[in-house]
């Protein structure tokens, strides 16, 4: 199965629990990131508070860089479904 291919998702009740579960965790990762920047523009109106505001921007940014890698785990793991049975016969399991 190809990456990113929109069928991937719904070919098994594995596939489209794996689906769900990746995309509650993607949703859970932008809400966090938008929080810290949030915080992080409110701390940056307090002068004692711009180097806490100042780490809440690094770790939104870090959140916000790790949406892209949960989406290709989640596809990599998607076009994986359904493999098993091939992987073993090519290892000789």
């Amino acid at each position: 199965m190809p990456l990113f291919y929109h069928r991937n998702r719904q070919n098994t009740p594995e596939t489209r629990r794996i689906y769900a579960a990746f995309e509650l965790a993607y949703t859970a990762v932008d809400f966090a990131a938008a929080s810290c920047f949030i915080a992080g523009s409110v701390m940056f109106f307090f002068d004692a508070w711009q180097t806490a505001g100042t780490w809440m921007f690094l770790i939104g940014s870090i959140l916000f860089a790790t949406k892209p890698t949960m989406r290709f785990v989640r596809e990599l793991r998607l076009a994986a479904e359904g493999y098993e049975d091939d992987l073993a016969r090519r290892f000789g399991k």
